[in-house]
């Protein structure tokens, strides 16, 4: 076994993932660390890679994967951070809560993150000397707010490249229009007036565009449908709540877990769900690399990564 092939393995081994995982990193991941390391070269400077796909696409692993191999074995330090990472606290979302519209308690959406605190960070990344440390933000979603500064992850010195993930990343703003009819039941029920849609929306066109501009490229993890995003985060929830069953049995049961019922799961899907369908429907055609994740959840691409020729496409507008 080589010095990849150990660090793909022990990868798999941490992240609990199944041996034939190491074929999708071999037929998928490496070839987008090539690339990713070809525009590094010819740009000489720090690259920002955005990677988009809605819930339970495999973003956070992708960006891990990527992170490893490009600093270890391509010699290009990577940082990566996930929107997750920047919430607004929740005193702050409270706040936009009772101000704006209290569905934006709920965190994800645009206008739920902290961009100027994401914007510190690239800016930090960009100008940090050898031994400069930069302190990563980290969100404690069991806690539903920010952790403590003392928590947070440092990495040290200047990166090559910065990956930034996120369900929304690059994500565009609709016209007014397509706003007017609710997608869902959480949006004709609690959202009857649409505030909260045009709230996250006019987020989408000024604030998070102007964030979203400085990607260098846009990766696109690319779900099959609305219907496998809901389908996978369930699963996930029925697996958290085996989990903490198993855990009951074995460990003190005073700890309480908050677990969500399949209905819970469906709203708690709603909130993002005009954006996923708009996402699907037109980032495609834009994005710089689009990987397509089947029901079962299998990655392909739908073009091949271009090979360096002087990324005439990295000029399109996000």
């Amino acid at each position: 076994m080589n010095a990849l092939e150990n660090t793909i393995a022990t990868l798999i081994d941490q992240e609990g993932l199944f041996e034939s995982y190491a074929n999708t990193v071999q037929k998928i991941i490496v070839p987008l660390v090539h690339y990713v390391s070809q525009l590094q070269e010819s740009e000489q400077r720090t690259l920002v890679i955005g990677i988009h796909g809605a819930q339970g696409t495999g973003k956070s692993t992708l960006a891990l994967f990527m992170q490893e191999l490009l600093s270890k074995h391509w010699n290009y330090p990577t940082a990566s951070f996930s929107l997750d990472d920047i919430y607004l606290t929740r005193a702050e979302r409270w706040e936009l809560a009772e101000q704006v519209h209290p569905l934006l308690l709920t965190r994800g959406v645009p206008g739920t993150h902290d961009l100027e605190l994401g914007q510190r960070v690239i800016d930090q990344f960009r100008s940090a000397q050898p031994k400069d440390e930069t302190a990563i933000p980290a969100f404690n979603k069991a806690m539903d707010d920010r952790a403590p500064v003392g928590d947070w992850p440092v990495f040290k010195g200047r990166p090559a490249v910065i990956l930034l993930e996120g369900w929304c990343v690059g994500a565009r703003a609709q016209s007014k229009e397509a706003l007017i009819a609710p997608v869902n039941l959480l949006e004709e029920q609690e959202d009857p007036e649409g505030v909260w849609r045009a709230y996250v929306n006019q987020c989408l066109s000024t604030t998070y565009k102007d964030f979203f501009s400085q990607l260098d490229s846009l990766i696109m993890l690319k779900a099959p449908s609305m219907e496998s995003v809901l389908e996978w985060r369930t699963l996930q929830e029925n697996k958290l709540a085996e989990r903490i069953r198993t855990l009951a049995m074995t460990a003190d049961r005073s700890q309480s877990l908050r677990v969500m019922s399949d209905d819970e799961v469906a709203r708690f899907i709603m909130h993002y769900e005009r954006i996923t369908r708009a996402s699907l429907a037109e980032m495609p055609v834009r994005a710089n690399v689009v990987v397509d994740v089947s029901e079962s959840h299998s990655l392909s691409f739908k073009v091949e990564p271009p090979i360096h020729m002087g990324y005439p496409d990295m000029t399109r507008d996000l």
